[in-house]
């Protein structure tokens, strides 16, 4: 494991915490899943620059889609 994963899967999953307690609370399904896939995935994902590839898609995704 290298300390650069843990840093990002942190965040990633930290900011995941924040969109699914959001969507749970809007009753709102699209951050809710995005928070939850951003919660989940970095325990597959072994590439730092993959995580953040990933991670910033996903985060992406409420804001472009929920409009």
């Amino acid at each position: 494991m290298n300390t650069t994963l843990l840093f990002w899967g942190l965040v990633f999953s930290s900011i995941g915490a924040g969109y699914f307690i959001y969507g749970r609370k809007q009753g709102r399904i699209l951050p809710l899943v995005c928070g939850l896939l951003l919660m989940l995935y970095p325990y597959l994902v072994g590439n730092a620059w993959a995580m953040i590839a990933i991670g910033v898609a996903l985060m992406a995704i409420p804001y472009f889609l929920g409009r």
